[in-house]
Protein backbone atom coordinates (compact mmCIF):
# COMPACT_ATOMS: atom_id res chain seq x y z
CA UNK A 1 0.00 0.00 0.00
CA UNK A 2 1.41 3.29 -0.60
CA UNK A 3 2.17 5.58 2.22
CA UNK A 4 0.15 8.97 2.07
CA UNK A 5 2.24 12.48 1.81
CA UNK A 6 2.16 12.98 5.80
CA UNK A 7 3.65 9.63 6.71
CA UNK A 8 6.94 10.56 4.00
CA UNK A 9 7.69 14.00 6.80
CA UNK A 10 10.41 12.72 9.46
CA UNK A 11 8.14 13.56 12.73
CA UNK A 12 11.14 13.00 14.74
CA UNK A 13 12.77 16.25 13.13
CA UNK A 14 10.07 18.15 12.73
CA UNK A 15 9.75 21.65 14.65
CA UNK A 16 6.89 23.49 15.24
CA UNK A 17 5.34 26.03 12.48
CA UNK A 18 3.21 26.27 9.56
CA UNK A 19 4.04 23.91 6.76
CA UNK A 20 2.32 23.24 3.22
CA UNK A 21 1.36 19.50 3.61
CA UNK A 22 -0.19 19.18 0.09
CA UNK A 23 -2.33 20.89 -2.88
CA UNK A 24 -4.78 18.88 -4.60
CA UNK A 25 -6.05 21.15 -7.42
CA UNK A 26 -7.50 23.90 -6.00
CA UNK A 27 -7.35 22.86 -2.36
CA UNK A 28 -4.00 23.55 0.31
CA UNK A 29 -4.09 21.28 3.09
CA UNK A 30 -1.67 23.23 5.90
CA UNK A 31 0.11 21.71 8.52
CA UNK A 32 -0.58 23.77 11.99
CA UNK A 33 2.11 22.08 13.95
CA UNK A 34 1.76 23.72 17.47
CA UNK A 35 3.85 20.72 19.59
CA UNK A 36 6.49 18.91 18.04
CA UNK A 37 5.73 15.29 17.69
CA UNK A 38 7.18 12.63 20.01
CA UNK A 39 8.04 14.68 22.49
CA UNK A 40 5.76 14.02 25.38
CA UNK A 41 4.00 17.10 25.35
CA UNK A 42 0.70 16.68 23.56
CA UNK A 43 -2.30 18.85 23.66
CA UNK A 44 -5.35 17.14 25.55
CA UNK A 45 -8.62 16.65 24.22
CA UNK A 46 -10.02 20.04 26.16
CA UNK A 47 -7.44 22.02 24.32
CA UNK A 48 -7.70 20.53 21.09
CA UNK A 49 -11.73 20.62 20.85
CA UNK A 50 -11.29 24.49 22.61
CA UNK A 51 -8.71 25.72 19.85
CA UNK A 52 -11.17 24.08 17.23
CA UNK A 53 -14.13 25.57 18.15
CA UNK A 54 -12.60 29.05 18.29
CA UNK A 55 -10.01 29.15 15.09
CA UNK A 56 -12.26 27.41 12.70
CA UNK A 57 -15.27 29.94 13.57
CA UNK A 58 -13.13 33.05 13.41
CA UNK A 59 -11.62 31.73 10.23
CA UNK A 60 -14.88 30.86 8.63
CA UNK A 61 -15.71 34.44 9.92
CA UNK A 62 -13.13 36.80 8.82
CA UNK A 63 -11.96 38.01 5.78
CA UNK A 64 -10.95 34.99 3.84
CA UNK A 65 -13.69 32.81 5.02
CA UNK A 66 -14.91 32.17 2.04
CA UNK A 67 -11.80 30.27 1.28
CA UNK A 68 -11.81 27.81 4.11
CA UNK A 69 -13.22 24.28 3.59
CA UNK A 70 -11.81 22.69 7.10
CA UNK A 71 -10.08 23.47 10.21
CA UNK A 72 -9.91 20.40 12.65
CA UNK A 73 -7.01 18.99 15.01
CA UNK A 74 -4.31 15.85 14.10
CA UNK A 75 -5.58 12.85 15.70
CA UNK A 76 -1.57 12.86 17.22
CA UNK A 77 -2.51 15.64 19.54
CA UNK A 78 0.19 18.16 17.52
CA UNK A 79 -1.44 20.20 15.89
CA UNK A 80 -4.54 21.13 13.36
CA UNK A 81 -4.96 20.45 9.88
CA UNK A 82 -6.60 23.23 7.73
CA UNK A 83 -7.51 23.14 4.18
CA UNK A 84 -8.05 26.36 2.45
CA UNK A 85 -9.20 27.67 -1.84
CA UNK A 86 -7.88 30.33 -3.62
CA UNK A 87 -5.35 32.16 -0.62
CA UNK A 88 -1.54 32.15 -1.03
CA UNK A 89 0.67 31.19 1.78
CA UNK A 90 0.94 34.74 2.87
CA UNK A 91 -2.90 35.49 3.27
CA UNK A 92 -3.14 31.69 4.66
CA UNK A 93 -0.43 33.07 7.44
CA UNK A 94 -2.56 36.39 7.89
CA UNK A 95 -5.66 34.42 8.37
CA UNK A 96 -4.13 32.19 10.97
CA UNK A 97 -2.48 34.76 12.59
CA UNK A 98 -6.01 36.85 12.97
CA UNK A 99 -7.79 34.06 14.40
CA UNK A 100 -5.04 33.24 16.82
CA UNK A 101 -4.84 37.20 17.87
CA UNK A 102 -8.81 37.00 18.03
CA UNK A 103 -8.84 33.59 19.95
CA UNK A 104 -6.30 35.47 22.87
CA UNK A 105 -8.47 38.46 23.19
CA UNK A 106 -11.74 37.25 23.02
CA UNK A 107 -14.22 38.06 25.85
CA UNK A 108 -17.20 35.90 26.80
CA UNK A 109 -17.70 32.40 26.48
CA UNK A 110 -16.26 29.82 23.57
CA UNK A 111 -18.12 29.63 19.84
CA UNK A 112 -20.81 26.60 20.47
CA UNK A 113 -20.67 25.80 23.68
CA UNK A 114 -23.95 24.26 24.13
CA UNK A 115 -25.52 21.09 23.90
CA UNK A 116 -27.43 21.80 20.74
CA UNK A 117 -24.30 22.92 18.88
CA UNK A 118 -21.97 20.47 20.49
CA UNK A 119 -22.00 16.71 20.87
CA UNK A 120 -19.76 17.68 23.77
CA UNK A 121 -20.04 20.40 24.30
CA UNK A 122 -18.76 20.52 28.30
CA UNK A 123 -15.24 19.92 27.16
CA UNK A 124 -14.60 22.60 25.80
CA UNK A 125 -13.22 25.92 28.17
CA UNK A 126 -11.83 29.28 26.88
CA UNK A 127 -8.89 29.52 29.00
CA UNK A 128 -7.25 26.69 27.26
CA UNK A 129 -8.04 27.55 24.10
CA UNK A 130 -6.30 31.58 24.45
CA UNK A 131 -3.21 29.78 26.27
CA UNK A 132 -3.05 27.30 23.35
CA UNK A 133 -3.56 30.16 20.63
CA UNK A 134 -1.01 32.52 22.98
CA UNK A 135 1.54 29.73 22.91
CA UNK A 136 1.63 29.09 18.79
CA UNK A 137 1.54 32.89 18.09
CA UNK A 138 4.41 33.64 20.23
CA UNK A 139 6.37 30.92 17.52
CA UNK A 140 5.19 31.95 14.42
CA UNK A 141 6.08 35.43 15.38
CA UNK A 142 9.18 34.78 16.50
CA UNK A 143 10.49 32.25 13.39
CA UNK A 144 10.66 32.57 10.22
CA UNK A 145 7.36 30.98 8.29
CA UNK A 146 8.83 29.22 5.56
CA UNK A 147 5.36 26.91 4.86
CA UNK A 148 8.06 24.07 3.70
CA UNK A 149 8.76 21.08 5.22
CA UNK A 150 12.66 20.07 6.26
CA UNK A 151 14.52 18.11 3.57
CA UNK A 152 14.41 15.42 6.34
CA UNK A 153 12.11 12.39 4.88
CA UNK A 154 11.52 8.67 6.59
Amino acid sequence: METIASFQINHNTLKEGLYVSRVDGDVTTYDIRTRRPNMGDYMDDLTMHSVEHMIATYARNGRWGGHVIYFGPMGCQTGFYLLTRGLENEEVLALLTDALEKTVAHEGEIFGKTPEQCGNYRNLDIHAAKKECARFLKILKENEVTFRYEEDKV
